[in-house]
């Protein structure tokens, strides 16, 4: 499979009014795709449009949508079909996490989590499939996280929607190989976005040095382009070499219970 080439793309973007759904607005921009940017916050979406198209010549749709509502993909196909526009590539990024002992955190927030992070990623997946596999040169990418690999105490359910996500997509890249659909799952560590604003303490990043948007962006970008895309992508050497060492050299206790003191509160 060549690289793969956006002109003439409608990519769909969730989570994009920042971080790394807008990062990834600006590289797929750069390479020639037109765009829909979906999140809740209409304003900084407008004013990314406003850029893009000024800065690319390409056609940029806004859709204001909170995820966590009934029915996310019927409601954002109905939306671009309105918009008289086909999707063929989709970038499943909005989501967040929540910090904090289980038994201590907010019901009705877990519950948003959920619906953003795991019934969103998979209801808008199942929405625009039929019309990516059918385009058959567009790409589908979920972000999931190296959080994926193992439990993580402090960010417990965070974890487990992104190892939803990470087994989903990669289930996905299996069923879709021959189709000129290319899925992947890409899983960054901790980078500097507004994520850790939203959980609310820099202390969910374990004391791990940020990446940057830019650089995440990148590596997914290229997973695609190669000839045998894998399904799915660690973002950053040292996250890949973590995550080797977690499943082969310790055992899930080990894993866990290192976890848990990177994300311990400071006595």
């Amino acid at each position: 499979m060549p690289a793969v080439d956006y002109h003439g793309h409608t990519t769909l973007i969730t989570g994009a009014s920042a971080g790394l759904g807008a990062e990834f607005a600006r590289q797929l921009a750069a390479r020639g795709s037109d765009l829909v940017l979906v999140a809740r916050r209409r304003d900084r979406l407008e004013k990314l449009a406003t850029e893009l198209r000024g800065q690319h010549r390409i056609q940029v749709h806004v859709v204001e949508m909170d995820l966590a509502t009934d029915h996310p993909g019927q409601a954002l196909a109905e939306q671009v079909d309105q918009l008289g526009l086909h999707v063929t590539s989709l970038i499943n990024n909005a989501g967040f996490a929540t910090f904090g002992p289980f038994h201590q955190a907010d019901p009705d927030r877990l519950r948003r989590e959920i619906a953003v992070d795991v019934t969103a990623v998979a209801d808008i997946s199942r929405a625009f499939i039929g019309q990516l596999r059918t385009a058959g040169r567009g790409v589908l990418v979920n972000v999931a996280s190296m959080a994926a690999y193992q439990p993580n105490p402090r960010m417990a359910l965070y974890g487990a929607t992104k190892a939803f996500v990470l087994s989903l997509t990669e289930a996905l890249w299996e069923e879709s190989r021959g189709t000129g659909l290319r899925v992947l799952a890409l899983s960054p560590g901790a980078t500097r976005t507004e994520f850790f604003d939203v959980v609310g303490t820099p202390q969910a990043a374990g004391g791990t040095r940020l990446a940057s948007p830019v650089d995440v962006v990148r590596t997914a970008l290229a997973a695609l382009d190669r000839k045998n895309p894998p399904p799915s992508v660690i973002a950053g050497r040292m996250n890949r070499v973590m995550a080797f060492l977690a499943r082969r050299l310790a055992t899930r206790r080990q894993v866990i219970r290192a976890i848990g003191r990177l994300t311990a509160k400071e006595a």
